[in-house]
């Protein structure tokens, strides 16, 4: 019996949606894989960048990005020093999940420090799945032969194994040897960027670019990159015993090397468009954590030293876990899906990397991995969600002093404990006092605000097994 023309027509519609979401599905499995550039600078602070109000530093490729893409304005690091950050942006874990909880200074990397043989990290992920990788710059993960970035996920390196290297006429290693370089270390590494990009423009890749810029010595720098700053007046923090003529000195030079990466990030952006690959290639930028010159009368980041005591008592480091140590600047251009000038201000952190990057382009993550981080994708798209209700951070000090910090930072509080130091402990209610100059930790009237907070901090340190509240229980 043949169907009715009334019974027909539902036959029909059902047929033309199935072959309509056929024909999607095979355009998607056809669609090119997008290509991947991720920028981490050394030391950069949220602050430092014109997309996020600073009117005196000049970032006009910075903030190009964040014209045509999206910016996170509020971003944290799960620890304000290199390695620990670096080793969370590759894996999705925390440093303590992985034996990498302070700086790896050159004995410790050529002693085995590092990331773990055989850890699964993000460009080994794509690496699996065809696309061709590439570190170019700083690792600061490990110096010997397992935990060399071609045996976690690599295809090729261009860089330092350890940590800073010169900024002018560095020695890097090349073809698995150690070289010396002519000219400026940010030129240089953006040269070996653009090749890699000419050679695999056929795609897919995902190329690191990791600057030391702006980690100190901030120089020297290219004229092109110091002319600019040379007679600016900076507007700085002013702290009890600071040597303002200093803080400025140090401002300036800051901002050159900032020049500098942004000049050479102007580099890859003009040779994406002449390649016709700026259609197809998301673009990252962050830095692996924040950064203080003057602020709270200190300088550098989370093992930040005293201005007031660079004469006479000699350096006095101050561990801590201030805004300008742990915030971050984290700019995606995701082409067709980002929207321009696209601003996402709810709280997200360098955890989130592993994850979001698998997302955005599609990868999958091998079963089992065990990883903290939240997909940040959807974000990207437009769509509201809320990745995180805390931030959690740590910091176990081990080579300029011994602390042990851990943090919980929500919209309007932060906990900051320091652990085996007596009397540090912090308490900043973040709504009233954003500067944190008021500590309220142990104050009667913020009894029950501490409380929940330490509750936070316990429950997110059970979670991922912190070796340090293991210690902290034994006592």
């Amino acid at each position: 019996m043949k169907p009715t023309t009334h019974q027909a027509r539902p036959l029909c519609l059902i047929r033309c949606v199935l072959l309509v979401a056929l024909a999607v599905n095979l355009q998607a499995a056809d669609a090119p894989r997008l290509n991947f550039i991720s920028i981490v600078t050394d030391d950069q602070s949220e602050w430092s960048v014109g997309a996020y109000g600073n009117k005196e530093s000049r970032t006009p490729n910075m903030d190009r990005l964040a014209r045509e893409g999206a910016r996170f304005v509020n971003a944290f690091t799960c620890t304000p020093v290199c390695s620990p950050s670096r080793a969370t942006f590759m894996t999705g874990r925390y440093g303590t999940q992985l034996g990498v909880t302070d700086w790896i200074t050159p004995k410790q990397g050529k002693d085995g420090v590092g990331l773990p043989a055989k850890t699964v990290t993000w460009p080994g992920i794509l690496q699996q799945q065809g696309w061709r990788t590439g570190l170019i710059g700083k690792w600061h993960l490990g110096d010997v032969a397992h935990n060399h970035p071609t045996q976690l996920g690599f295809d090729t390196f261009f860089g330092a194994v350890g940590g800073s290297f010169k900024p002018k006429d560095p020695e890097l290693e090349l073809d698995g040897k150690l070289t010396s370089m002519e000219g400026f270390g940010a030129d240089i590494l953006t040269d070996a960027a653009l090749r890699f990009i000419e050679t695999n423009r056929a795609g897919p890749f995902a190329l690191l670019i990791h600057y030391r810029e702006p980690h100190m010595p901030y120089g020297p720098v290219p004229d092109v990159d110091a002319a600019p700053f040379a007679n600016l007046d900076p507007t700085i923090p002013i702290a009890s015993g600071t040597n303002a003529a200093q803080v400025k000195q140090w401002t300036r030079a800051y901002y050159a090397a900032i020049h500098s990466v942004d000049r050479n990030l102007g580099r890859i952006l003009t040779l994406l468009d002449e390649l016709k690959l700026g259609t197809n290639t998301i673009v990252m930028f962050t830095s692996d954590h924040g950064y203080m010159i003057g602020h709270h009368g200190l300088h550098s980041k989370g093992n930040a030293y005293r201005i007031d005591k660079l004469a006479g008592a000699g350096r006095q480091t101050r561990p801590n876990m201030f805004e300008e140590s742990v915030r971050i600047p984290w700019i995606v251009r995701w082409p067709g899906v980002t929207k321009p000038g696209q601003k996402i201000s709810q709280r997200v952190s360098n955890i989130d990397t592993y994850t979001t990057v698998l997302g955005m382009l599609g990868a999958k993550a091998p079963p089992g991995n065990k990883q903290e981080g939240a997909d940040l994708t959807p974000l990207l798209r437009g769509k509201r969600i809320t990745p995180h209700d805390a931030i959690y951070a740590q910091y176990d000090l081990q080579n300029d002093a011994v602390d042990s910090m851990r943090m919980v930072r929500t919209r309007d509080w932060k906990l900051v404990r320091h652990h085996f130091t007596g009397g540090a402990d912090e308490l900043f209610n973040l709504r009233d006092d954003p500067g944190e100059l008021k500590n309220l930790y142990g104050l009667a009237a913020y009894t029950k605000a501490q409380a929940r907070l330490q509750k936070q901090l316990t429950e997110w340190q059970r979670s991922i097994d912190d070796p340090l509240l293991n210690r902290l229980e034994q006592k």
